[in-house]
């Protein structure tokens, strides 16, 4: 979990970020895991939009996807979603 000096500045900084991917009428599927773990290990922050189309709110998708990918959810604003998981690779982290 975040304080919320520690969401706040992620929030911040996936403000100016374009989402990723985004998560449509095929829901969630392998494929799109793999490709965001990826994601989360090069970068550790990520956007992504969630289409009506992929059914569900946009809190509970986002809650799916972090349980799947061991990530947490920074936050969910209408039907965009923020995730955060520390990478293990040698690259620059989120300082907070």
């Amino acid at each position: 979990m975040f304080t919320s000096k520690e969401r706040a500045k992620l929030r911040s900084l996936a403000s100016t970020m374009r989402p990723v991917m985004q998560v449509g009428k095929e829901g969630i599927t392998e494929s799109l895991v793999g490709a965001l773990s990826d994601a989360l290990e090069a970068r550790e922050l990520i956007k992504l939009t969630l289409l009506p189309a992929a059914g569900g709110d946009g809190e509970n998708l986002a809650a799916n996807l972090a349980e799947l990918l061991h990530a947490e959810v920074v936050a969910v604003i209408g039907r965009k979603a923020i995730l955060y998981r520390r990478s293990s690779r040698e690259i620059a982290h989120i300082e907070f």
